[in-house]
C-alpha cells in the first residue's frame, strides 16, 4: 500500500492523472479507499470527480463513515448525487445522514434511485431499519420456480443477499424465505408457497441494530429481513453489515473501558477530549484517595520500618490488575448481554466474593514474600493486610 501510495502521489505530482485514476481502479475496493484515505484533501478533491462513478461509491463505502463525509461534502452536489445512486442504498443513506443537512437535500434532488434511499432515511442510525438495505428480490407465493428463476434474470440482481429469497403475501407482508438451493433444484412447475420455509426469523424496524446483529449471529444467517408494525417486508439486514457493526460495538467497549470517546484521536476536538476524558480521571483521582487513606492507617509503622515502602508497588499494582479485570469482563458481559440490569445484586455479590477469595491469597502470598525477602514474618503481614482490604 505504501508502495501504491506513493506511485499514485507521484502521478499527481506531474500531472499524470490518467496514471493515477488507472494505479487506484486497478485496485479491489479495500485496498482503494486505503490509498485514497491517506491522500491530502486537494488531492483526494482532484482525483475522485475522474474516477469511475463505481470505483468512487466502493472508495466511500469503504472508508470510515466521517471519512467519507468529510470527502462527500467537498463535492458538487450532482457529482455527489451520481455517486451516491451506484452505492448501496443503507450506505448511501448513512452517507446522506452524516453530511450537511442542504447538501444531503440538493444530492437526494439530483439523484437518479432516491425512491431506494429515502425509505432508510426515515430510521435511526443505530436501529434496523437504519442498517437494512433494500430488498431486491421478493417472490410471491403463488409464484411458480420457473416464475422465479425468470423474475431473477429479469431484475439481475446484484445483491448481497441473494442467498436468500423472501416471500411476500399480496399486502406485502413476510410470508418465508426460499434458500437459492432450493430454488434451482426444484422441479419448474413448483409453487413457491411449497418450498419456502415459513418459519422465518425478523425483527422490527426499532430495533436496537445491536441486537439484530446478536440474532445474526446466533442463526448463523447470511440476511435477516426487517419487518414493520404489521410485518409488511421493508429491507434486509446482510452479514458484511452485521460484521460492520459488531467491529463498532467491539471496539467502542474497548474505548468504554479507559473511559474515552469512540471517535479517532485525530477527528475529536481538544474540548470534547478533556469532556469525555477528565470526569473518569477525577473518578479514579477520588479512588486513589481512598486507597492513599487506607495506607496512611500504617503511617507510624511504615515509619518505623522503612522497607514498607518497596511494598507499595507491589500492593497498587496489584490492586488496579484485580480492578481491571472485573471492570473488563463486567462491560463486556453487558456489552454482549450475558447479564443485564437484573443480574446487577448477584453480578455484584460474586466479584465481592471474589475480591475477598483473591485478596486472602494474593495477601498471604506477600506474606511470604515479606518473610523471603526481608526475613521478617512481621513485615509481610503487615504489607499483606492493605493488599487485602483493597481487594
Amino acid at each position: 500500500m505504501d508502495v501504491l501510495l506513493n506511485q499514485v502521489r507521484s502521478a499527481l505530482e506531474r500531472g499524470d492523472l490518467k496514471s493515477a485514476v488507472g494505479l487506484l481502479e486497478a485496485l479491489k475496493p479495500a485496498d482503494q479507499a486505503n490509498v485514497f484515505d491517506d491522500l491530502q484533501p486537494d488531492e483526494q478533491d482532484e482525483l475522485l470527480p475522474r474516477l469511475n462513478p463505481e470505483d468512487s461509491a466502493d472508495i466511500l463505502e469503504e472508508m470510515q463513515d466521517e471519512d467519507a463525509a468529510q470527502v462527500a461534502e467537498r463535492l458538487h452536489s450532482e457529482n455527489l448525487a451520481d455517486i451516491l445512486d451506484h452505492m448501496e442504498p443503507d450506505e448511501a443513506a448513512d452517507l446522506l445522514g452524516d453530511i450537511k443537512p442542504a447538501l444531503a437535500t440538493q444530492a437526494i434532488q439530483s439523484m437518479k434511485e432516491a425512491d431506494e434511499v429515502l425509505p432508510l432515511l426515515e430510521h435511526t442510525d443505530d436501529s434496523a431499519g437504519g442498517l437494512m438495505t433494500a430488498a431486491d428480490v421478493i417472490l410471491k407465493e403463488e409464484m411458480t420456480v420457473n416464475e422465479a428463476i425468470k423474475h431473477l434474470r429479469a431484475i439481475s440482481p446484484d445483491s448481497e443477499q441473494i442467498y436468500y429469497l423472501f416471500v411476500v403475501d399480496d399486502r406485502g407482508v413476510l410470508a418465508g424465505v426460499v434458500n437459492l438451493r432450493d430454488l434451482v433444484v426444484a422441479p419448474k412447475d413448483t409453487l413457491i408457497g411449497s418450498i419456502m420455509e415459513r418459519d422465518v426469523i425478523s425483527v422490527k424496524a426499532d430495533t436496537d441494530q445491536e441486537e439484530a446483529v446478536r440474532i445474526v449471529k446466533r442463526y448463523d444467517l447470511l440476511a435477516l429481513p426487517v419487518v414493520d408494525e404489521g410485518d409488511r417486508l421493508l429491507g434486509v439486514i446482510t452479514y458484511d453489515d452485521s460484521l460492520d457493526i459488531l467491529e463498532d460495538e467491539a471496539t467502542e467497549d474497548i474505548y468504554r473501558l479507559g473511559g474515552i470517546s469512540k471517535e479517532k484521536p485525530g477527528d475529536i476536538s481538544l474540548k470534547d477530549a478533556i469532556r469525555s476524558r477528565l470526569p473518569w480521571l477525577v473518578v479514579n483521582l477520588v479512588m486513589a484517595m481512598i486507597t492513599g487513606s487506607v495506607l496512611s492507617l500504617f503511617e507510624n509503622t511504615i515509619a518505623q520500618m522503612a522497607a514498607l515502602a518497596s511494598f507499595f508497588p507491589i500492593v497498587a499494582g496489584v490492586s488496579g490488575s484485580s480492578g481491571t479485570q472485573t471492570l473488563t469482563v463486567t462491560v463486556r458481559s453487558l456489552a454482549t448481554g450475558e447479564i443485564n440490569i437484573k443480574d446487577a445484586r448477584r453480578s455484584i455479590w460474586k466479584s465481592l466474593l471474589l475480591g475477598i477469595v483473591n485478596g486472602l491469597v494474593l495477601g498471604a502470598l506477600v506474606v511470604l514474600i515479606g518473610y523471603l525477602w526481608k526475613g521478617d514474618i512481621q513485615l509481610g503481614f503487615i504489607a499483606g493486610v492493605p493488599r487485602w482490604s483493597m481487594s
